[in-house]
Parts: structure tokens; C-alpha cells; sequence
């Protein structure tokens, strides 16, 4: 009786940690690169002690990253709105769509009980989308900041991309 409980403590606790069913059917069919990033592997990276970096992935526990060539894979306005109406179908709720950096930038958030589960960002940029599959929370006002310093030229944003590039 023990190994029964254990095991379905086990895979319960797999499940709350999952990422969404939508993003995983994006990495199988259109994926150009995909990386997990774990809280500690973010405080890893990390490195300059940013204490502002720290405050923002404090609720974070996993992200997975998932960028597609739209030229490479065909990926077209067609599969992005379908994309995204996947996402609303596992009741995410968007709650962010803006242009930053010349990319559109969107956000969706699954809450249950009023406690956030998960967050998703995706960005387009004409030639690439990137989406971020977030397991825990990110202050709403800090979705961009997030967004910025995983894609921009800083030191943690070059960081990954050299292991995106490494995949070439």
C-alpha cells in the first residue's frame, strides 16, 4: 500500500510540474530548439548577482523555451493563431499583447483558485516565434523584463542563445 502511495504521490507531482500539453505539441512538430531552464539553473546563470534577475525568476521553477525558424519549419499566421487558440483551450487567459523590441509579445496565465500555475509567453518577429513555457509565476508587470533578458544581448540573454547556436 505504501508503493501505491508513493508512486501516485510520485506521479501527481510530475503532473503539477508539467508543462502545457499545447507547447509540447509545438516542440514535436515545429521545434528549431528547445531548452529547460530550472530556478537554480537561472541563479546559475546568473552571474553577476543581478539582485533584480533573482527577484524577478523567484517564483519560477521551470521554463521551457521553445523557438521555431517560421521559413524552416513553414510555420505560418495559420499555425500562430491555432497555436494560440490551443492555448486558451487549456484555459490560459491572455492578459498581455504588446510590441516590444519590434516583436509582438503576448502573455497567458492559467490561474486555479486564484494561485497562478503557469505563464506563457509568446513572442513573434516575423521570422522566428519564441515561446516560453513558465511552470509557476512571474510578476505580471515583469513579463517583458523577463522577455527582455532572456532574449536580449545581456549576459545571461548571450548565454542561451550560444546554446541555441550550438544546436546549428
Amino acid at each position: 500500500m505504501k508503493n501505491i502511495l508513493a508512486f501516485a504521490f510520485l506521479l501527481l507531482s510530475f503532473c503539477a510540474f508539467a508543462q502545457t500539453e499545447t507547447t509540447n505539441e509545438l516542440d514535436r512538430n515545429y521545434s528549431s530548439h528547445t531548452f529547460f531552464l530550472y530556478n537554480n539553473t537561472l541563479r546559475m546563470i546568473n552571474q553577476k548577482g543581478d539582485k533584480a534577475f533573482d527577484e524577478l525568476i523567484k517564483d519560477i521553477e521551470k521554463l521551457k523555451v521553445v523557438w521555431v525558424s517560421k521559413r524552416e519549419k513553414n510555420f505560418g499566421a495559420e499555425q500562430y493563431k491555432k497555436l494560440v487558440a490551443s492555448y486558451k483551450a487549456e484555459s490560459f487567459e491572455e492578459i498581455l499583447t504588446t510590441r516590444f523590441q519590434g516583436k509582438n509579445l503576448n502573455a497567458y496565465i492559467k490561474e486555479k483558485d486564484g494561485d497562478t500555475k503557469g505563464v506563457v509567453i509568446t513572442a513573434d518577429d516575423g521570422e522566428n516565434v519564441l515561446v516560453m513555457d513558465i511552470v509557476g509565476k512571474v510578476a505580471l508587470n515583469k513579463i517583458t523584463s523577463l522577455f527582455s533578458t532572456v532574449d536580449s544581448s545581456s549576459d545571461i540573454g548571450q548565454k542561451i542563445k550560444s546554446l541555441m547556436n550550438k544546436g546549428n
